[in-house]
């Protein structure tokens, strides 16, 4: 085997918003140059991550790199931490020098990603997400149902909302961090309500915190994508800096915060949330680490 084909053969481990490793959540970005959709899939099922990422080309395409995004169960496209993870591994293994934004082409249009160095090194990685679509609300006892929680738990003062920015998430307003620990899916309950709503993906969040430093608490649960529990989601968490600027959440058209995920089980993330909203639009940009953590090559 030559040298070219064993890079088109390789495969790399990541962490995704990990401010170290063996945190964060974890992504295989794979070098899918001569892959058939059926491989990928089954590719993606084998390693079993929440999603698994192909480079489809090392060269440039119509202003990006071609990358196509599947769960262990199906193609979706767009993801924000395999959208991170893989830009990560694009400058690092195909680009090898410093470059300030690099485009991924996904099934919903280009994506950038701005990187920001230390010593030469990606240290931060940003991505602009698409404008946010508001779709329909949902009823609050219905909601508790699907998560075991009571209707007094979820905050009543914003509304349970359907939220996309590429992939629509069901957004959770709760009141306290002992609520967002406790929260889990019901399964027939849950099956009933997507199978009728656009987002199969439900994001509960608090203003309570496991580290004072950050702002909110979230969890995302999309057991209808093959993934009962996320420990950290840039898509949805994109999905939800729309939603606060929108609603006033911390009381203001801007916000720039931190916000944990994963800690309950135990996969401690970090994601960095910037929106501003003007009366045209709302800007959304989602920032956090990646880290390597192995590498190999495709048998």
């Amino acid at each position: 085997m030559t040298k070219e084909n064993i890079k088109q053969r390789c495969f790399y481990l990541v962490d995704v918003f990990a401010e170290k490793k063996h945190t964060g959540n974890q992504l295989a970005v794979v070098r899918g140059e001569k892959l058939s959709d059926t491989e990928m899939q089954m590719i993606a099922r084998e390693f079993n991550f929440s999603e698994t990422t192909f480079i489809l080309s090392g060269r440039i395409t119509n202003g990006g790199y071609d990358v196509r995004i599947f769960t262990p169960e199906q193609e979706v496209p767009f993801a924000g931490h395999p959208t991170l993870g893989t830009a990560y591994i694009i400058q690092k293994e195909i680009i090898k020098k410093p470059v300030k934004t690099i485009f991924l082409n996904l099934k919903i249009g280009p994506i950038p990603i701005e990187i920001v160095y230390r010593k030469n090194t990606a240290d931060r990685l940003t991505m602009k997400q698409m404008q946010p679509t508001f779709g329909r609300t949902f009823n609050k006892n219905q909601i508790a149902s699907v998560m075991n929680i009571r209707t007094s738990e979820i905050d009543t003062r914003f509304p349970v909302e359907e939220v996309s920015t590429g992939l629509p998430f069901i957004l959770v307003p709760l009141k306290t961090l002992v609520s967002v620990k406790k929260a889990r899916i019901e399964q027939d309950n849950y099956f009933e309500l997507v199978k009728k709503a656009d987002a199969k993906a439900i994001l509960i969040f608090c203003p309570e915190t496991y580290n004072e430093d950050n702002q909110l608490n979230v969890r995302m649960f999309a057991d209808y994508y093959g993934i009962p529990e996320d420990p950290a989601t840039g898509s949805g968490n994109g999905c939800l800096a729309g939603y606060l600027v929108k609603h006033h959440y911390f009381g203001t058209d801007y916000i720039d915060i931190r916000v944990e995920q994963g800690y309950e089980i135990n996969r401690p993330s970090l994601l960095y949330l910037k929106a501003d909203k003007t009366k045209e639009k709302i800007d959304i940009h989602i920032g956090g680490k990646v880290i390597e953590i192995a590498r190999g090559v495709l048998q």
